[in-house]
């Protein structure tokens, strides 16, 4: 026995070294034909002698686990995300700010794979876990799907206990062939690599994550001074030599112009490599300066993340039509041929309004490029006027509402033309979708999709109807796609909504001109609804940022006696009607102050000090005004510092909004 033990061990080993070989150095050790033989022998053994069966024997690569859902894991050490940048003067300004806190960096350049981020475990040499990232603190066990990644090491060449990091992602090839076999058996295809990566990898059987051909990158070592490591470079060289699969492309550049070489080398690189990559991440090499430079509350402060321009690219302008938003706005939409833009098809794409159309001259049959915003949403950028052949049709704005037929307005002064018919169809269902939508009542499982079948079935007509909706629990499970067990959970997610927030369920009404800062302002200031809907438009008008357009908006909303009913009819439903946040931080620097930020702070993010100005009550904006109290200028500031001066305004330099930060105790956490 003890011979057929070894035996099974032997051919574990062989078969892992030969995965090492062929998948992550690339040079394969020994033929198809005798890899196959060696699986199947091992095989044969451990269906006979389970006993002696490794849950990590490579057998396990092609499979067969199915799990029932997906357990949490917390990381030890969270998994943070970096700042994205979008130019080259914020890398240089990223430059600048550790120079001036006294180093000389190094940097370590990676190329920012589109994929999936994953945590790898190891105890004593042999591989235990695998998890997503999550939200940075919890991410999912996706261990059975990892362990089909030949590129995911079973046992590491050395015996250490360790975590690593790094991104699961499919290569292009194997997202066409995959796609490919689709469209032959007539499914839907996987839109991009980084989504079918992501899709795969949260498979419950691991069969599909095994014929997915899914690979990696490692890239991140969370507590290399356990290790003895003292440089960026020196982990990655560590984990490679424990068998992970690292990046020949990383680079370690002497200084920023270095930086910006391999950049521009990459961005011409790109179309021709075999996966998908979306930037440059750029790291401090020398850890202990890593250690000194810190963190801010979401971000290190010694990393950066440069993403690359959008990717424009040309199809036809079939036609143009037009929706109807919540509160009666038109917005004209582009109807594409479908084209792929950034890895996924594009279709549709919002024109805003008719002065955006006129003043962009587009015509219905154009060819048109398009690009994606921040990578994200599909924007059109241009006519191709030269591509015309005389066949378009001139663009000309609807006079009545596409849904109900009511004559459209259009307010003087303003680009929006409005269906001010309150019982539009379609500006009720999108007033429906608002109102579970993430920063207002935020019910997990009522996507825009769902909100819009469940209307067309009948089971949600009004707001009311969604906390009704556990009447029609039996109907749902029957619907293709819901079970019981994802049933349950949306009817435990709407009822967990009447918890919420008063400033939740304010701007998940939907009044005209509120959004969710001065939502939470109104539930900060009046405390309960009965208070704030007994304001009077005069006295909505003393609060700072409520002008007199929303507060007659406000005003309006609270007089009109079918909103009435519906506030009382939420209310006999179980929902708080209570503002449950913490009260609001005052500090005569900053509450009911006016800030404008220009240039670059170097110790903190816009977004962080936004936070900190917010939470004491003071109001950031974007544009500096006769009614600006304060500008924080940083470096590379503009033509807003400028302003600011000739207006006579306040201005904070960096020293005194640190030493500021640092009184209100901000600048320790």
């Amino acid at each position: 026995m003890e011979e057929i033990k070894q035996r099974m061990e032997e051919l574990a080993n062989i078969l892992e070294e030969a995965n090492y070989n062929y998948y992550v150095l690339d040079n394969p050790t020994i033929t198809d034909q005798e890899f196959d033989s060696y699986l199947r022998e091992l095989e044969t053994l451990e269906e006979k002698y389970p006993e002696y069966a490794d849950p990590n024997s490579p057998t396990k690569r092609v499979g067969g686990m199915v799990i029932d859902k997906f357990k949490k894991i917390k990381h030890q050490i969270p998994m943070l995300s970096l700042p994205d940048v979008f130019n080259e003067e914020e890398i240089i300004a990223f430059d600048e700010r550790i120079r001036k806190s006294g180093f000389n960096p190094e940097y370590v350049c990676e190329l920012k794979i589109d994929g999936l981020s994953v945590s790898l475990h190891y105890d004593n040499g042999v591989f235990i876990t695998g998890a997503t990232r999550g939200n940075g603190v919890v991410g999912e066990d996706i261990t059975h799907n990892v362990r089909t990644i030949k590129t995911v090491p079973m046992k590491l060449k050395k015996d250490v206990t360790i975590e690593v990091r790094g991104e699961i992602y499919m290569p292009r090839e194997t997202l066409a062939k995959l796609n490919q076999e689709r469209e032959e058996l007539g499914l839907p295809l996987l839109q991009n690599c980084r989504n079918a990566a992501a899709g795969s990898v949260r498979q419950l059987d691991s069969k599909i994550a095994a014929k997915r051909n899914l690979n990696t990158w490692i890239y991140h070592l969370p507590n290399p001074e356990d290790y003895g490591i003292l440089t960026h470079w020196e982990a990655l060289e560590y984990m490679k030599s424990l068998g992970f699969k690292t990046n020949p492309a990383n680079r370690l550049c002497k200084n920023i112009d270095e930086v910006m070489s391999f950049i521009h080398e990459y961005a011409e690189k790109r179309p021709k490599l075999s996966y998908d990559i979306d930037g440059v991440v750029i790291k401090v090499n020398d850890l202990s300066m890593q250690k000194n430079l810190g963190f801010t509350s979401k971000y290190p402060r010694w990393a950066i993340a440069y993403k690359f321009p959008a990717e424009e690219v040309l199809t036809k302008l079939k036609d143009i039509i037009f929706t109807v938003g919540r509160t009666g706005r038109i917005t004209p939409n582009a109807v594409l041929d479908p084209v792929i833009v950034m890895g996924s098809t594009v279709q549709r794409a919002t024109l805003h309004n008719e002065d955006y159309i006129i003043e962009k001259g587009l015509k219905i049959g154009d060819t048109v490029s398009i690009r994606k915003a921040g990578d994200v949403i599909p924007e059109v950028v241009e006519a191709k006027v030269e591509r015309r052949t005389g066949n378009e049709t001139d663009f000309v704005m609807i006079t009545n509402c596409p849904i109900c037929d009511t004559p459209l307005e259009k307010k003087p002064g303003q680009v929006d033309h409005y269906c001010l018919n309150q019982n539009c169809p379609a500006r009720h269902i999108e007033g429906l979708i608002h109102f579970v939508s993430r920063h207002a009542m935020n019910i997990d499982g009522l996507g825009e999709r769902i909100m819009e079948d469940f209307f067309n079935l009948g089971f949600i007509k009004t707001i009311p109807d969604i906390y009704h909706l556990d009447e029609h629990k039996e109907d749902l499970v029957s619907l293709e796609g819901y079970g019981h067990k994802s049933v349950e959970n949306l009817l435990n997610a709407i009822e967990d909504s009447k918890q919420n927030s008063l400033e939740r369920l304010l701007f998940g009404l939907g009044i005209g001109g509120i959004g969710d800062k001065t939502a939470l302002l109104l539930a900060r200031t009046f405390k309960t609804m009965e208070n704030l809907a007994s304001k009077t438009k005069e006295e909505l008008e003393t609060i700072r940022d409520i002008g007199p357009i929303l507060a007659g908006n406000i005003a309006n909303y609270f007089a009109d006696v079918d909103n009435q009913a519906l506030i009382d009819k939420l209310k006999e439903l179980g929902l708080n009607m209570t503002y449950l946040g913490e009260e609001q931080k005052e500090n005569n620097l900053i509450t009911n102050k006016r800030f404008v930020i220009t240039g670059t702070i170097s110790f903190m993010g816009r977004d962080e000090i936004e936070g900190i100005i917010e939470s004491y009550g003071g109001h950031p904006s974007s544009s500096v005004s006769s009614k600006t109290d304060v500008v924080i200028v940083g470096d590379k500031p503009g033509s807003k510092a400028d302003k600011a001066r000739n207006l006579g305004i306040e201005i904070w330099d960096e020293e005194k909004l640190y030493s500021i930060l640092t009184d209100l105790g901000k600048m320790n956490e």
